[in-house]
């Protein structure tokens, strides 16, 4: 953070560039040059402030820069390079849901609460209002959170890398 006590020699600058009727950040590029240092335009406005030279007296006839007829270069770069949610979606076809296939496996129904470090946490249940959430509970596989037969139901064609960019992972938050 630049500290706010400024040399005789460059409180004197200010004011002599705001005389010239200097915008604030000219005048802050001014006395960086001059004096090898790093103030901003919000350093010298509040200098300008404490000063007293800031304020609605200043002179309102002082050069302003002329306006270019070109648009900036900023405005044709964000055109160019626009965001996905600006671009239009493309349209999809309807598809008809597909039905999951059941797994050949009588879970043992345990609730978060009763599964162990080693059992499988494939979800069974929740799937109407009220009902309760239950966990498959056999012995999971190793590198996964699902035993065999529902670790390979969870799993869809293609690379793993084709699998993982459409996975979320869940996180199991112990209850209190």
């Amino acid at each position: 953070m630049q500290s706010t006590d400024w040399a005789p020699k460059h409180s004197d600058a200010l004011r002599e560039y705001l005389a010239r009727g200097m915008s604030y950040s000219e005048i802050a590029d001014a006395i960086n040059v001059k004096f090898k240092t790093a103030y901003s335009r919000s350093a010298a406005i509040g200098r300008a402030k404490r000063m007293g030279l800031a304020g609605p007296n200043r002179p309102e006839d002082r050069p302003k820069p002329p306006l270019s007829a070109k648009p900036p270069l900023l405005r044709k770069l964000r055109e160019r390079y626009a965001a996905e949610f600006i671009r239009p979606m493309p349209i999809f076809e309807r598809t008809e849901t597909v039905k999951l296939r059941c797994v050949e496996i009588d879970p043992r129904r345990l609730s978060l609460l009763e599964l162990e470090r080693g059992d499988c946490r494939y979800p069974y249940g929740g799937d109407e209002e009220g009902e309760a959430i239950t966990f498959c509970g056999h012995p999971r596989r190793a590198g996964s959170s699902y035993c065999a037969p529902h670790f390979h139901l969870t799993r869809g064609p293609g690379t793993a890398s084709e699998r993982a960019a459409g996975t979320i992972s869940l996180r199991l938050v112990e209850v209190a």
